[in-house]
């Protein structure tokens, strides 16, 4: 039987969002992002949209492609699953994908989780909240705090991560597939195609 994976990437692409979220959380990343790939050629999360405007956010298969993530500096580290929970996350994304439309970035939580009081809103997520929904949903971990109260960094801490990489993700050429060029940043969509 394969071993399934599943990949967390958390990146500091050096925006200006981010820095503001830096000057709170003093880490080096705050965004992060899930993949079935040990590639991370395609990673799933909740951001920008467009590259020139980091307020219109929501459900995004990231361009890993993009100088705006080629030049990000990055975590990527991965997690032994079951063939179930592989479903199970596979499953709940593709719903929220299908429905993308409806969803956005969750700015109210980003204040609420300053505060620490989660906001809940329907169909919309920060990053980490995402990504932490997502591994609640295959019943990985028991969150001791609620998804609209993590950060990046709680990621790291509530599941048995294995450290693959750390550094430029340019440079995370794993099986040769994020190549070493970037497609410019323009006001491209955050997804493939």
């Amino acid at each position: 039987m394969a071993e399934n994976k599943v990949y967390l990437l958390l990146t500091d692409t050096g925006s200006f969002f981010t820095k503001l979220i830096k000057l709170y959380t003093k880490k080096p990343y705050n965004h992060a992002s899930i993949s079935f790939q040990s590639n991370v050629a395609e990673a799933y999360s909740f951001g920008r949209k467009k590259m020139n405007n980091p307020f219109v956010g929501g459900f995004v298969k990231e361009n890993l492609k993009t100088c705006f993530f080629q030049q990000a500096e990055a975590v990527v580290c991965s997690l032994t699953v079951t063939d179930i929970q592989l479903h199970q996350m596979k499953q709940y994304i593709q719903e929220i994908e299908k429905e993308k439309e409806h969803y956005r970035y969750n700015f109210l939580g980003l204040l609420g989780f300053l505060f620490g009081t989660p906001i809940p809103r329907e169909k919309a997520l920060f990053c980490s909240q995402f990504v932490a929904t997502v591994l609640q949903q295959a019943e990985i971990l028991d969150l001791e705090r609620q998804p609209a109260l993590m950060t990046p960094y709680h990621l790291l801490e509530i599941a048995e991560w294995e450290w693959l990489y750390q550094g430029r993700l340019k440079d995370y050429n794993n099986h040769g597939t994020i190549d070493k060029w970037c497609i410019p940043n323009m006001d491209l969509p955050m997804e493939w195609g």
